[in-house]
């Protein structure tokens, strides 16, 4: 079973800053990246091939260079980086006094918290970006991929609805929502069978093998 995971690039609410001179940027994170393809996240998505771009890093990097290098950083399993890279674009804006959160940085911070295993954070972070951008799908899509990892369903497919409230068009919310209604069936077949109901344990097994497609 795999679910298809919004990795970023589509919200939009705000936009990143450009990062300062290359003064003050002595071992960043952000410019030491191999130039590897993105592969996707170990069973939560499909592969998405994110190449490092090719700049002359004597420049200021733009938003979508940052945010692609973020990406990529945690697709190569460099998360402590990632979270370093973030936490410092985060603090160059609160220096500019720059108002409102920047919703790119949170989302690749909560990728980055999930990648790293630290699923209560990323939880915490898609919640609060639900409570304060409602409109954007991707936070409740990816806080029903953390809510599938601790096998909570109902949380998932709550979530799943919100996504599909926002943008009814979010295909990838409504993918996702056919994969938890499947688990969700599949735990109710199963629990049938065990009371004795024969066709139950044919359906469980069905659904069963769909899911490990």
């Amino acid at each position: 079973m795999a679910l298809f995971l919004a990795l970023g690039q589509a919200v939009s609410a705000q936009s990143l800053p450009d990062s300062p001179p290359s003064s003050a940027r002595v071992n960043d994170p952000l410019l030491d990246i191999a130039p590897e393809p993105e592969r996707g996240w170990k069973g939560l998505a499909r592969a998405l091939d994110v190449l490092a771009p090719s700049v002359d890093t004597s420049l200021p990097l733009s938003a979508a260079e940052v945010s692609q290098r973020i990406s990529t950083l945690i697709a190569q399993g460099r998360h402590a980086d990632a979270l370093q890279a973030i936490e410092k674009q985060l603090a160059q804006r609160e220096d500019r006094g720059e108002p409102g959160a920047n919703v790119q940085l949170l989302f690749l911070k909560a990728r980055a918290l999930s990648a790293s295993g630290d699923h209560n954070g990323a939880i915490s972070l898609y919640q609060n970006m639900t409570t304060y951008y409602p409109e954007l799908p991707e936070p409740w899509n990816n806080l029903a991929a953390e809510y599938i990892a601790q096998d909570k369903l109902d949380l998932a497919l709550e979530a799943l609805k919100m996504a599909l409230t926002a943008d009814p068009s979010y295909a990838l919310a409504r993918a996702n929502m056919g994969e938890v209604q499947l688990m969700l069936a599949n735990d109710t077949y199963r629990q049938a069978a065990a009371s004795g109901v024969s066709k139950a344990a044919q359906r469980a097994q069905q659904t069963g093998q769909i899911l490990q497609q």
